[in-house]
């Protein structure tokens, strides 16, 4: 995960405060432009996890 382009796709929808879309929360998705790469790098790979649990396509390519 080498960018930190914000993850949104204009998706938007909440199941448990996360979002189907790009699997942040909504506490991430308002601190996104303050976080340094770092911090955004670590904040894709948490939102990831949380879509595959949530088995939700949102921005992750499917096969």
């Amino acid at each position: 995960m080498s960018s930190t382009k914000d993850p949104c796709i204009g998706v938007c929808k909440f199941t448990d405060d996360i979002c189907l879309g790009c699997g942040r929360t909504k506490r991430e998705i308002k601190a996104w432009k303050k976080l340094d790469k770092d911090e955004k790098r670590a904040v894709l790979a948490e939102s990831a996890l949380r879509l595959l649990a949530l088995e939700a396509t949102g921005r992750r390519k499917t096969k």
